[in-house]
């Protein structure tokens, strides 16, 4: 008698480890299958060249933190430009400006380099306490593309452990133990530091060994965030930014001020780019509400019509720092605001100097996204020449 109780309890116990197991493993496969789901990106036709950011920070390579850089190299000589897309892998109006510029711009003067996910690791994270959804389907005229939806911090399986406080480099200025993981608070960055300042030593060297003029950081903030709907730039930039902010105004009619860049807050691109080498730095803030917490379900319908009731609601009551009304903030306008406002730097800057323009065409602008949507310039990878597609 007593064997068969031990046996049933045994059985029993192997039943519920089972039963344990099964579970880990169904929560776990769609995360698996996020972190290993690959983006096709297309080589547009002014793509010349393809680099590794490992290139310039060979630490990075093998690791997560490793990611593509896209050259589109005019055929006269100009400028150099640098756009940057998912800083933080939850704000994806900047990795599809990227896209955008990767797959239809042909630059005539000058030089751009395009990093489309620049924080690779954190485009594989996810916040599944927020009920982020784990990818989104841009709709485009023959189908849909499909996109990785990340998180702001890189992933824990690519850099751990947190310390309790993050020590900037070099300013040792006290951080959240989070921002070691967050690729806007680890600029400049180390050769042998933690991944990601791996992943921003690497940026700032191709900036310095490349002689980069102008580096453009795209981002995403709340509609009840005050630094949002701008341009943010350190007093080396500010005169650029300033002319490109009343120029889209009074040329295309939205709304896109000037916030200038914080001194004592460090670690940030539009600092430390600045500070720590002879490249004007921007960063581009379009408002999405999908990042403000008093709203409704995280749908990958909000995420991308960015209409929420809650919202509404507080914009009627003056809460929000845009404007809000039953139109939203939908993609098409985020996506379009980006490409028209570092068109309008890149315009702007080649005035300035003359005698390193950035030229190019081929890129929509803002009544132009808003009309025909993103997906209009998004191509179809089944379509591409042999050795066209390249997979982030």
């Amino acid at each position: 008698m007593k064997d068969d109780g031990m046996k049933r309890e045994f059985l029993l116990k192997a039943i519920l480890a089972g039963a344990f197991l099964g579970l880990v493993l169904w929560g776990g496969l769609p995360l698996f299958r996020h972190r290993h789901y690959d983006v096709p990106i297309i080589k547009g036709p002014g793509v010349t060249a393809v680099l590794r950011l490992s290139d310039f920070s060979p630490r990075l390579k093998g690791t997560a933190g490793d990611t593509y850089i896209f050259v589109l190299q005019g055929k006269e000589p100009g400028g150099k430009a640098l756009i940057m897309g998912n800083t933080h892998s939850n704000e994806p109006e900047g990795m599809l400006t990227a896209l955008v510029f990767i797959e239809n711009a042909v630059v005539e003067k000058g030089t751009i380099y395009v990093i489309p996910f620049f924080n690779n690791s954190g485009s594989r994270n996810t916040r599944p306490g927020d009920g982020y959804p784990l990818t989104f389907d841009v709709p485009t005229d023959w189908g849909s593309r499909r996109f990785r939806f990340g998180n702001r911090d890189a992933s824990p399986l690519d850099q751990w452990p947190d310390p309790d406080v993050y020590i900037h480099y070099p300013d040792r200025q006290l951080l959240s133990f989070l921002d070691v993981r967050n690729t806007n608070r680890t600029w400049p960055g180390r050769p042998d530091g933690p991944l990601m300042e791996r992943v921003t030593f690497g940026a700032m060297e191709l900036m310095r060994r490349d002689k980069i003029d102008v580096a453009v950081d795209i981002h995403g903030a709340e509609t009840m965030f005050p630094v949002t709907n701008c341009i943010v730039a350190p007093e080396k930039s500010v005169k650029i930014a300033t002319l490109a902010s009343l120029t889209v105004k009074a040329m295309e009619g939205f709304e896109n001020h000037v916030e200038p860049s914080p001194v004592g807050f460090r670690g940030l691109s539009h600092r430390e780019i600045g500070d720590y080498s002879a490249t004007m730095p921007f960063l581009l803030e379009a408002p999405i509400p999908f990042l403000d917490q008093p709203t409704g379900p995280k749908t990958t319908k909000f995420l991308l019509d960015g209409k929420d009731p809650f919202l509404l609601s507080l914009s009627k009551k003056k809460k929000l720092f845009v404007p809000y009304d039953e139109s939203g903030w939908s993609l098409e306008k985020r996506v379009g605001q980006n490409l028209s406002v570092t068109l309008e730097i890149f315009r702007q800057f080649s005035k300035k100097t003359p005698d390193r323009p950035i030229v190019l065409r081929g890129v929509p602008r803002y009544a132009d996204v808003v009309k025909n949507g993103v997906g209009r310039y998004l191509g179809d990878p089944a379509k591409a020449a042999a050795g066209g597609v390249v997979m982030n």
